[in-house]
């Protein structure tokens, strides 16, 4: 139904960010919102993935056509939903993600939160060969912040939203003390370690 939207981030939570269109505030639930942080206040472009539900109409937001593009495989993939799509991309692995996938590499892809054996194998079945035409995206360079400690409570927030455990962030919040970085740059370096 939408392609994509443009308008000015008015603001930015762990679960999603708001984009205001035409007089609206859109709430658009994206894999990491704070990746959009260096763009607050400003108008941006987001693709958009709607999706109706008895209860809900939800807008699911990317930078690129081609994120969105990898979240509509994953959740063609029976067990997988939207917020667990967002999670694995939220990992900005993509090359790690289709190697698991081509290689049939389960145990790789059980390190995603909410993905079990049974949904792991499914990936495999459904989606192998499905990525060869997504490149891998850059990482943005990510302005560091003076922030610290905050930096470091948002990512460890967004990290909960994804799905993570408490118990699983502890370990990794030792790592990170008295580092100074950006939220994004904690969240995509917590990651790497979460599914390692």
């Amino acid at each position: 139904m939408y392609d994509y939207l443009k308008g000015v981030l008015t603001k930015i939570t762990a679960k999603y960010i708001v984009l205001e269109a035409g007089g609206l505030g859109y709430i658009i639930n994206v894999a990491n919102p704070y990746s959009f942080s260096d763009q607050l206040k400003q108008e941006l472009k987001i693709y958009l993935h709607h999706v109706v539900r008895e209860d809900a109409q939800l807008l699911y937001g990317f930078h690129t056509e081609e994120e969105k593009a990898v979240f509509l495989q994953l959740i063609s993939v029976t067990g997988i939903g939207p917020t667990s799509a967002l999670a694995i991309i939220a990992a900005d692995d993509n090359d790690g993600l289709v190697e698991a996938i081509d290689k049939s590499d389960v145990k790789y892809l059980m390190k995603f939160p909410k993905i079990g054996k049974k949904t792991a194998q499914q990936m495999v079945l459904d989606l192998a060969g499905k990525f060869a035409e997504f490149s891998a995206e850059e990482s943005k360079a990510a302005k560091a912040q003076s922030q610290g400690n905050q930096n470091l409570e948002e990512a460890m927030e967004a990290l909960l939203a994804l799905g993570y455990k408490a118990s699983e962030l502890k370990k990794i919040r030792r790592f990170f003390e008295g580092t100074t970085d950006s939220t994004e740059n904690y969240i995509k370096s917590a990651l790497k370690m979460l599914i390692k």
